[in-house]
């Protein structure tokens, strides 16, 4: 399991949005340069509230360690693949499309990657509804906010 402490910004129904709060393992991530983790911005997630927490709640979230494993290859690996595959493609189509096999490898991989980052929008959006790759909250805490003197 990978899991994040955060605090909770908002309840709303049976949804929460939790502040994830910046960890050692951000310092030493090898994406930390593409990830809202290094701004001044707080990452905010979209969990459903299963536990009854209250606004100023301190929760743990988690995500299990083979969806989190599997995300990541998609994110990750599967565009690097996609632009080495249509640059390929792309020269080796370059003679009968009668291009520079420079431009046609470059129209290529960039066209392969097009393709990928839209349909991983289209996958981001059908999995949404997918528990299974989800954030969850796991436990609570510590209560704070307005549910103060609650049994944590």
């Amino acid at each position: 399991m990978v899991t994040e402490q955060g605090v909770i910004e908002e309840v709303s129904g049976q949804k929460a949005l939790v502040r994830i709060e910046k960890t050692s393992a951000c310092a030493t991530c090898g994406s930390r340069g593409a990830c809202e983790a290094v701004s001044d911005k707080a990452m905010i997630v979209e969990v459903t509230n299963d536990l009854g927490a209250g606004k100023g709640d301190r929760v743990e979230i988690s995500v299990s360690s083979g969806s989190f494993l599997k995300l990541s290859i998609l994110v990750y690996f599967l565009p690097v693949v996609a632009l080495v595959a249509g640059a390929l493609a792309g020269g080796e189509l370059s003679a009968p499309l009668h291009l520079h096999p420079t431009l046609a490898s470059i129209l290529g991989g960039c066209s392969a990657m097009a393709v990928t980052f839209y349909a991983l929008k289209r996958l981001d959006r059908s999995s949404r509804a997918s528990r299974k790759f989800q954030p969850r909250m796991t436990r609570i805490l510590h209560r704070g906010g307005s549910s103060r003197g609650d049994d944590g």
